[in-house]
C-alpha cells in the first residue's frame, strides 16, 4: 500500500526526534503533483529551513530529478542503506528519494538509520567533487 511508506518515514523521523513538515499530500490530504511537491521541499532544504528532506513517487525516479532542478539540492534515489550511507558520505546528499512501488517500510527505516548516521567526507578528493556539483 502506498500511503504505508510515507507514514512509516513520517513515524521514524519523529521517534528519532527530528522535526517533520508534512507537505504535499500528507498535509493537505488532497492529491498534489509531486514535481510541486519536490519543488516544495526543495526550496525549504536549499533555503535552510531544512537540514534534509524525504521524498517518495511511485518509482522514486520524478521527485529525483525534480528536486535536482532546485539549486543547493542534491537528491539521491536511494534502494537499500548502504546507497543512502553513500550518497551522504560521498555526494553529501540532503534529500532522500524513496520509490512507493519498491521501497517496505522496514527497508526505510533501515536507510532513514543509515542516512541520519552519515555525514559528508573529510576526504579531499571527494569535497572536490561535491563543490563541483553544489558550483556547476
Amino acid at each position: 500500500m502506498p500511503g504505508a511508506l510515507p507514514e512509516a518515514v513520517d513515524a521514524w523521523l519523529r521517534r528519532h526526534g527530528h522535526e517533520v513538515t508534512r507537505l504535499g499530500a500528507l498535509h493537505s490530504g488532497g492529491d498534489v503533483p509531486w514535481t510541486d511537491v519536490a519543488r516544495e521541499l526543495g526550496a525549504l532544504v536549499a533555503g535552510g529551513s531544512a537540514d534534509s528532506g524525504v521524498l517518495c513517487c511511485w518509482t522514486g525516479t520524478g521527485v529525483s530529478i525534480a528536486a535536482n532542478k532546485v539549486a543547493g539540492v542534491r537528491a539521491a534515489l536511494c534502494g537499500d542503506a548502504a546507497t543512502a550511507a553513500g550518497a551522504r558520505q560521498w555526494n553529501d546528499a540532503n534529500v532522500l528519494c524513496l520509490s512507493l512501488r519498491a521501497t517496505a517500510p522496514a527497508l526505510a527505516e533501515e536507510m532513514l538509520g543509515a542516512w541520519f548516521a552519515t555525514g559528508p567526507t573529510h576526504d579531499p578528493e571527494y569535497r572536490a567533487m561535491i563543490d563541483a556539483i553544489r558550483n556547476a
